[in-house]
């Protein structure tokens, strides 16, 4: 079973990659070895069950991924890095920057974790800039944050509910495992609603909570390729949702539709489409601790 989370990823061109990188991600690309898209997260999760199930539990691989999540258009090639290692660094950091000690040391030995946090010093000594820290996939547990929904729009939705057909799966562009709720991007695009956004919030109701959000996802925007892609995947979420409720979540949608009711002084529409928003994932939140 996937995890209950849901995944906002950045494609980089082949381009924007190093000489190396890019002889890398071409030939791996062409591997009939890779795992295929419709099947990639799957492996991705297995891997790290494996790495957290060992005796005993490492919380970092060894070494960097050396997989990827790719999508190709016309001639271009993008890739999205698994970075699994670099994940699970500052993933670790923040387990154990909020988790008393004394409960952390039972999840992993503190020999182990003071290990994985020295070898995460060290990398970050080695790093000649702070790209070396920049990872092109974010993960939300549980549910997803309003923010993330404001670069996309209703348009980019992609919706499967049933199993694909194998041939279709094979010629798909946008082919992921059967069941899954997508929405994918120009960077370009992305980067013009969250600066929309910005302005609507500052202009209507200021300083706020919300605003820093949307002000994050637009700094890490800012890191990449502007020929990037940009792209919001729903995860392990879908099982947490039936069809209905899947055909009837346009967040994306309400979220913008909140923001142009801000923007004309539809006050009431605002705040109508910014609490479905906002209800919808508080409810979904709420499974967390259900028993």
């Amino acid at each position: 079973m996937l995890p209950y989370a849901a995944y906002l990823r950045v494609y980089e061109p082949l381009s924007a990659f190093s000489e190396r990188d890019r002889a890398f991600w071409a030939a791996y690309a062409d591997s009939k070895d890779r795992p295929r898209r419709a099947f990639a997260l799957s492996a991705e999760h297995a891997e790290s069950v494996r790495r957290l199930l060992g005796v005993p539990a490492m919380p970092a691989p060894g070494a960097e991924s050396t997989n990827a999540y790719l999508r190709r258009i016309e001639e271009t090639l993008y890739v999205c890095p698994w970075q699994s290692r670099l994940r699970s660094w500052l993933a670790f950091a923040r387990f154990r920057g909020g988790t008393p000690q004394r409960i952390a040391d039972r999840f992993v030995p503190r020999a182990i974790a003071e290990q994985t946090m020295d070898d995460f010093d060290r990398f970050k000594l080695q790093g000649s800039s702070a790209a070396a820290l920049r990872t092109h996939i974010r993960t939300s547990t549980w549910h997803i944050p309003a923010p993330w929904f404001v670069p996309f729009d209703s348009a980019e939705r992609w919706l499967v509910l049933g199993r694909q057909e194998p041939a279709a799966e094979q010629a798909a562009p946008t082919t992921t495992t059967a069941r899954n709720l997508l929405y994918v991007t120009s960077m370009a695009q992305a980067r013009r609603r969250v600066a929309r956004a910005l302005l609507v919030i500052r202009r209507h109701v200021g300083e706020v909570t919300t605003l820093t959000d949307v002000e994050e996802v637009g700094r890490w925007l800012e890191e990449f390729h502007p020929h990037s892609l940009v792209e919001l995947d729903y995860g392990g979420l879908v099982h947490l949702m039936d069809d209905a409720t899947l055909q009837g979540d346009q967040s994306a949608a309400e979220l913008s539709a909140a923001l142009t009711g801000l923007d004309t002084g539809q006050e009431e529409l605002a705040y109508a489409m910014y609490q479905r928003v906002i209800v919808r994932w508080k409810s979904i939140q709420a499974l967390e601790t259900a028993n």
